[in-house]
C-alpha cells in the first residue's frame, strides 16, 4: 500500500547549514493497517508523514502509495491521487467562517463533486464521526474533540484508501484523545481506510495500532509489533517510552 524507499529530506537552518530530518528511509505500510510512527520531538514524524503525500517533497528516495511513484507524478496528477488520501491535523486546521457541513464538504468542492452528491456525502460523514446534529455549526462553537471528528470527517469525505494523523490527539484530554482514537479505529474497520498515525504517546500505538516504527533522529531503528495491546520492544529508546507511558 505505502512504500517508502531510501527518501531522505533535509532542511536549512536559519542560522545556517542544513539538518537532515528523515535519512534514507525505507518503510512499507500494508493495506489496511493502522501505522504508528513514534519517538521523542524532533525525531522526525512529522515529516516522514509529510512525505507519504508529497506535502514535503523528498531529496531523493521514492513515494509509492497505491501503486503510484508519487514523485513521479506531475502536479496535476499528483493533485488527483492526493484524493485518495485524507489528513488529520493536530490543530484541527478547520476554516473558521465555514460551518462544519461546509468545512466537510470543501474537499468535494475542490474535487468537483455535484451539490448532491457532496450533501448526501458530508451527511454521510458527519454520522460516521457523530456529529449530525453540528452540521450548522461554526468551529468556534465546537470543543477540541468536536473539531477533530470535523477534522477526520474531512479526510475521510473523499472516499480516501489513506487517512494520515499528525499528532490528532495531542491537544486533547485524556477522555476525549481516547474518543478520537475509537473514531480512527471504527474507521478502519468499517472501510478498510489504511491509516498513519504520528504520536509521541506508546498508550497511542498500544491502543489502535497495528504496528509501529519508532524514529530517532530521522531513522527507524525499531519496527514494534503490537499484539493484544501489548509492545514487544527490543531497544533501549523503545523501552524507554514503554517505561515513560
Amino acid at each position: 500500500m505505502i512504500h517508502l524507499k531510501n527518501v531522505h529530506k533535509r532542511f536549512r537552518r536559519p542560522e545556517g547549514g542544513w539538518f537532515d530530518a528523515v535519512r534514507d528511509t525505507t518503510l512499507h505500510i500494508k493495506a489496511g493497517e493502522i501505522f504508528g510512527l513514534i519517538g521523542f520531538s524532533g525525531a522526525g514524524k512529522s515529516t516522514l508523514l509529510r512525505l507519504i503525500n508529497l506535502l514535503e517533497r523528498p531529496d531523493h528516495g521514492s513515494v509509492n502509495v497505491d501503486g503510484r511513484d508519487l514523485t513521479g507524478l506531475s502536479a496535476a496528477e499528483l493533485r488527483r491521487a492526493r484524493q485518495n488520501i485524507g489528513m488529520v491535523f493536530q490543530q484541527f486546521n478547520l476554516m473558521a467562517n465555514r460551518t462544519v457541513a461546509a468545512n466537510i464538504a470543501f474537499p468535494l468542492e475542490i474535487a468537483g463533486w455535484s451539490r448532491a452528491d457532496i450533501d448526501q456525502r458530508v451527511a454521510e460523514c458527519l454520522d460516521i464521526v457523530g456529529l449530525a446534529d453540528r452540521a450548522g455549526h461554526y468551529p468556534a462553537q465546537l470543543s477540541g474533540g468536536q473539531k477533530q471528528r470535523v477534522g477526520i470527517a474531512r479526510a475521510l469525505a473523499p472516499r480516501p484508501h489513506v487517512i494520515l494523523a499528525d499528532e490528532p490527539t495531542s491537544a486533547l484530554d485524556p477522555k476525549t484523545t481516547q474518543s478520537i482514537l475509537d473514531c480512527l479505529q471504527d474507521i478502519n474497520a468499517r472501510f478498510g481506510v489504511t491509516v498513519v498515525i504520528v504520536t509521541h504517546e506508546m498508550h497511542v500505538i498500544r491502543s489502535i495500532c497495528h504496528r509501529a516504527a519508532l524514529l530517532d533522529a530521522g531513522e527507524v531503528v525499531e519496527l514494534l509489533d503490537v499484539t493484544d495491546k501489548q509492545v514487544a520492544a527490543r531497544s533501549a529508546l523503545a523501552k524507554s517510552l514503554l517505561e515513560a507511558a
